[in-house]
Parts: C-alpha cells; structure tokens; sequence
C-alpha cells in the first residue's frame, strides 16, 4: 500500500505540537508539506515536507489528505478549496464558525465524494473514555457543568 501524501496547513501551535507529530507517526501517513509562514520551523523539524508558501501551492502538488489547522475563520474557506481540489480534509476543532457553513461543506463532500472529518482527538484519550464511563453508568450523579481546557 501506498503511503498516503498529508498536507498540513497551518504550523502554528496546534499544527506543530499535535498535527505534524501525529501525521508522521501514523502508519500509511507522509507529512509530504506544510503550508507555513516560518518555513525554517519547518524544515529544522520536517526535512523531508516541501514547504509551501499557500495553500494553492500545497493543492497544486496533489496531496491526497489536507489537514486544517489555521485560526477559526479560515477553516472553511480552506477546506472548501482543498474539497474543490479532489483532497479528503481533516478540519480542526471547530469546524467552522456557523451551521451554515457547515452544512455548505457537507453538501461539497457530498458532491465531491471526499472525507471530510473533524478533528476531535481528545475523544480516544484515556481519561475521557473513563470520564464518559463514569457519566454512562451513573458514578458521578447529574452532570450540571463540564468544562475542559488544556494548559500550554
């Protein structure tokens, strides 16, 4: 099997600590490029993902997943384009800004027959499988409030 070629777009905090880490650890995953405005971040970390300077750009070299993680209000801009653009997309938290947008990307997906997920990876995480355990069989009483946060 063929590895599958991941763009990255978006190398700020997210990008760097969970999604190019991620990628290149999955088997059948390539960080093949990143689209990123520090391009010697990440090269130092990424020697072998060709650097690209937009998001045309990294579309142009045909990458088969496009993941998103750039500030909120170009998630679905960006992923409307990489959709156009025959790619699957993996968008991160939040998906877009409102319903209709999203709705708008579904539909493309749709028509387009490409994946388009969100990126909820705390879902698998040890501590929120035992946490949704815990609510399922009543351990923890009526919930009122939850809040969650991860300290950088």
């Amino acid at each position: 099997m063929t590895d599958l070629n991941v763009g990255l777009v978006g190398y700020g905090y997210v990008g760097k600590t969970f999604h190019a880490p991620l990628i290149a650890a999955t088997p059948g995953m390539r960080l093949a490029g990143v689209v990123s405005s520090r391009p010697d971040d990440v090269a130092a970390a990424w020697p072998d993902a060709v650097v690209h300077p937009t998001l045309e750009a990294l579309l142009a070299s045909k990458p088969d997943l496009v993941v998103i993680a750039t500030p909120n209000d170009l998630h679905e801009p960006q992923a409307r384009a990489a959709l156009e653009a025959g790619c699957a997309v993996v968008v991160d938290k939040p998906f877009t800004l409102t319903v209709a947008e999203a709705q708008g990307l579904e539909r493309l997906a749709e028509q387009t027959g490409r994946l388009l997920s969100v990126f909820h990876n705390r879902r698998w995480d040890g501590e929120f499988l035992t946490l949704k355990g815990l609510i399922a069989d009543g351990s923890l009483g009526t919930i009122r409030r939850f809040e969650s946060h991860i300290d950088r």
